[in-house]
């Protein structure tokens, strides 16, 4: 099973990039989205491949905003986590299957000078214990706002305390995640660096200064079934790439 997750910064631009092409290419049974800034009406239906789609809307317009598109029709849908504070955004969808739960987050930033930090911190506590109370194995993924191991950034002496990579985010992803699940790409590429986003400033990309912040995250009880986890740092159309994972489920 092949499933792709990709934080688009606003599905109608990247429908101007070749989006739905690359889609075909890689001709995923799942696509996990990010960042849509649309809400429903706003977004162009894509019904030739995945025949059942789902959209969590921010209340506010042109902001936030997650996405998944399939081929088979889950058990059931949910949007959010029934926390108030953190459900008007728009930032969580779970998927329920026989075997699984597929779950896609856009997780909210701490902002320029950590400003959010702290509705962050209690951000990730919620998320971590709402996918605890799952009862059948769990593929979480998305843009997580956080680069979790030093090899994740290009100068972590740099940039360590910013957004994304300050220790307080980084032992949270490691706490409240990274406890219950395990990192695919790093299970298979324990020392590679790569990254899957950039910046739009200074040449970020074409000089390969960027930050590893989307993940597939899978319970332990699959990791065994990992078959692939890899970063298409190839594809453009976002200041994120998309990122895939292949499981034997």
């Amino acid at each position: 099973m092949k499933l792709i997750s990709w934080n688009v910064n606003g599905i109608r631009a990247v429908m101007k990039k070749g989006f739905t092409d690359v889609l075909d290419e890689l001709d995923a049974d799942f696509v996990c989205i990010q960042e849509t800034k649309a809400h429903p009406e706003q977004i162009e239906s894509y019904t030739d491949n995945y025949p059942y789609q789902y959209i969590n809307s921010a209340k506010r317009k042109g902001y936030s905003g997650t996405m998944v598109l399939c081929k088979k029709k889950p058990l059931s849908i949910k949007y959010g986590i029934n926390v108030p504070e953190f459900d008007d955004e728009g930032r969580i969808i779970t998927l329920e299957y026989p075997e699984f739960y597929l779950v896609t987050v856009y997780t909210p930033t701490s902002g320029d000078g950590l400003m959010r930090l702290d509705y962050r911190l209690e951000w990730d506590e919620a998320f971590g214990n709402y996918l605890k109370s799952l009862d059948k194995p769990v593929m979480a993924c998305g843009d997580f706002n956080v680069a979790n191991n030093e090899i994740d950034v290009p100068y972590p002496d740099m940039i360590r305390g910013t957004a994304g990579f300050s220790d307080e985010e980084r032992d949270s992803f490691k706490e409240n995640l990274l406890s219950n699940l395990v990192d695919t790409y790093r299970v298979l590429n324990p020392e590679t660096i790569q990254y899957s986003w950039w910046s739009y400033r200074g040449q970020a990309r074409e000089n390969n200064i960027g930050m590893r912040l989307d993940y597939w995250l899978v319970s332990n009880d699959l990791k065994d079934k990992i078959v692939d986890s890899k970063i298409l740092d190839d594809i453009y159309g976002s200041d994120h790439c998309p990122i895939m994972l292949d499981i034997n489920i």
